[in-house]
């Protein structure tokens, strides 16, 4: 039994981090201290002064634990680790956790690409971002692809000492050909500093060279060198007319600003690069009630950053928490000094509330269509109901599918709608243990066992603790079980339920000719539902998300599979020699005819590995 009074005695008066648990041991938040005897305290001091968000979760938490850092700026990078790491429930958390795409001009090769890059790497190469979506990062690749002939591949530029042949782009004129030696470096350079200045924002003196270069063809009666350059001017305005608001005097910053309706936030932020907001983003922050603005943007600092994130030289808000820390914290990331800045009027504070108009329309249009889809959602599952003759709407649906390939890797996967809407945090995947071979049927079986099983023994176990059941992961029984097959699939998981006393409706989820969702098996009828109704598009939207899981999963593991190497299994071969190998021979096939000579001339491989090598293939023989 966790002693709250003697542990809440003990505290340290230092810096750290404290976790608070509920009754299963699970994280439900993580919080950081400058001193972790006064903050921990005030959760379980007098409530009058608590948030309704802080009240509900001092209910749930059973114990806490701490950990004593160094520093508040120790506290802060490990409260943000840990955060990503447990996903607390009443952590506030980003609903979008992607990373943003960048252009990256690899300066620091002799000849440098232009690519596409995910991440940001003190590389020595110059990256431009970030992009708020691939599709704008591969339509300025494109644009500049037809104004400035780069290479985009990866080819070595000398292979063994001489030049290589070029390959199609050279010949279509996307490519100078570096690698045949068509161009030399300083003509190259010169391209690469057209393309850094293009995506600097100087764009205006390659539309006046493009533009004179086209009235000089017009002139010589080149009409069709004029009407590229014609085309490349209109790329090339397109691009631009994306980044067309301005201002002076910005420089790689971001703007970020929150709006509260009282209970959920829209944090909404713009990236401006020299002096251009080249995108902008918007992240919903649910549960928020009573909390402060200067908490929200804090918190959401600490998150968005956190990632890979590229980091402005300088981010603008209305108001913050931990200010000087927080420049510390992404001056130390960024490996520059980074300032966060609160301006109170002017061109800086008119762009924050720009911000924030945008944050308040973003988050009345998502609670509109939330409504919106409720409503439709709501008359599917009435219209369900009904056409099933269920004496309750199923508010949770479970739909499971069972996924292989003649057999192997034999996977199950379970999806999860509550109120019409997919429950991501309630989807399962099974890797069928017990069933060989391709027996659909009895990997329903076994899937369906172990899922209902386990929340039966865990309801057993939430009732011997008299816990809430919001409490378990399992104990929580659908309305109505969705499967992705006909009688045999639904039988199977009847025959399963029956054994365990459980009783939930099932149905099959079952396709037309043309792969379509047309219908559904129930109590051994065949309901074939109209195709233009909402509750077919609700079903076969079901039935997707159930098949596109469990395929996801399945391909995960066979290419698991499909990447392990024979010589992974062979003794003292590591990484480095399997490399060393593989870079020499070519092949397995060649690695296997190869002598005891020709193994050790090998970088890394001594004579007792190349013995093993020779072994290993010899038994693989006669296996």
């Amino acid at each position: 039994m966790f002693d709250f009074q003697y542990q809440l005695k003990v505290l340290p008066d230092k810096p750290g981090v404290y976790l608070m648990k509920n009754s299963l041991g699970e994280i439900i938040y993580v919080g950081k201290a400058k001193v972790l005897k006064n903050r921990v305290r005030q959760y379980f001091q007098n409530s009058r002064n608590h948030s309704e968000k802080v009240k509900a979760m001092v209910r749930h938490i059973s114990e806490f634990e701490y950990i004593v850092t160094d520093s508040e700026m120790e506290a802060l990078i490990l409260e943000c680790n840990l955060i990503k790491k447990y996903r607390p429930h009443y952590n506030i958390l980003l609903k979008d956790d992607k990373r943003y795409p960048f252009l990256k001009i690899t300066v620091n090769e002799d000849f440098p690409r232009i690519i596409y890059a995910r991440t940001v790497s003190r590389d020595g190469a110059k990256y431009f971002g970030p992009y708020t979506s691939p599709s704008s990062v591969y339509e300025t690749m494109e644009v500049i692809k037809k104004i400035f002939p780069i290479r985009t591949c990866r080819l070595s530029i000398k292979k063994n000492g001489k030049m290589v042949r070029p390959c199609l782009n050279y010949y279509i004129g996307l490519c100078k050909a570096p690698c045949g030696g068509h161009i030399t470096r300083e003509e190259y350079g010169k391209i690469v500093k057209g393309i850094v200045d293009f995506l600097s924002g100087k764009d205006k003196s390659i539309i006046k060279k493009l533009k004179e270069d086209m009235n000089a063809a017009s002139e010589n009666l080149e009409f069709e060198k004029a009407a590229e350059l014609r085309d490349k001017i209109f790329a090339v305005e397109k691009v631009i007319e994306k980044q067309k608001i301005t201002t002076v005097g910005f420089e790689n910053e971001d703007f970020i600003n929150v709006y509260s309706d009282g209970k959920d936030s829209c944090v909404q932020i713009f990236f401006l690069r020299t002096g251009k907001i080249i995108g902008r983003e918007h992240f919903i922050v649910e549960n928020t009630v009573d909390l402060p603005k200067s908490e929200v943007i804090s918190n959401f600092i600490k998150e968005f950053y956190g990632g890979t994130a590229y980091i402005g030289k300088t981010i603008y808000v209305p108001e913050v928490d931990d200010i000087h820390l927080l420049e510390d914290w992404l001056s130390m990331k960024k490996g520059s000094r980074v300032y966060i800045k609160v301006p109170f009027r002017g061109e800086k504070r008119e762009t924050l509330d720009l911000v924030e108009e945008n944050a308040e329309t973003t988050l009345k249009n998502f609670k509109l269509k939330f409504i919106q889809d409720k409503k439709l959602y709501n008359t599917s599952l009435e219209e369900l109901s009904q056409i099933l003759e269920l004496d309750d709407i199923p508010h949770r649906i479970e739909a499971y599918d069972i996924s292989n390939i003649q057999g192997v890797d034999s996977v199950g996967s379970m999806v999860v709608f509550e109120d019409g809407r997919p429950k991501n945090s309630d989807y399962r995947r099974f890797r069928i243990n017990t069933v060989v071979g391709a027996n659909d049927y009895d990997s329903m079986r076994e899937i369906i066992k172990r899922r209902f099983q386990h929340g039966l023994d865990e309801i057993e176990r939430i009732k011997e603790k008299n816990l809430k059941l919001s409490a378990g992961k399992f104990c929580i029984f659908p309305d109505l079980i969705l499967m992705d097959g006909g009688k045999g699939q639904v039988n199977a998981a009847l025959q399963v339920l029956k054994g365990l006393n459980v009783d939930i409706p099932v149905c099959g989820m079952v396709k037309d000719n043309h792969h379509r969702t047309r219908g559904l098996i129930y109590d051994n009828r065949d309901l074939t539902i109209n195709c233009s109704s909402n509750v077919i598009k609700l079903i076969a939207r079901i039935q997707d998300e159930v098949h596109r899981f469990a395929i996801s999963y399945h391909r995960s593991l066979r290419n698991k599979r499909a990447f392990h190497s024979v010589l992974e299994d062979i003794p003292n071969v590591g990484k480095t020699r399997r490399r060393a190998l593989l870079m020499k021979f070519g092949s397995i096939d060649n690695i296997k005819k190869a002598n005891l000579e020709e193994l050790t001339a090998t970088p890394s491989i001594d004579r007792r590995t190349a013995k093993n090598i020779i072994s290993y293939f010899k038994m693989d023989g006669k296996n």
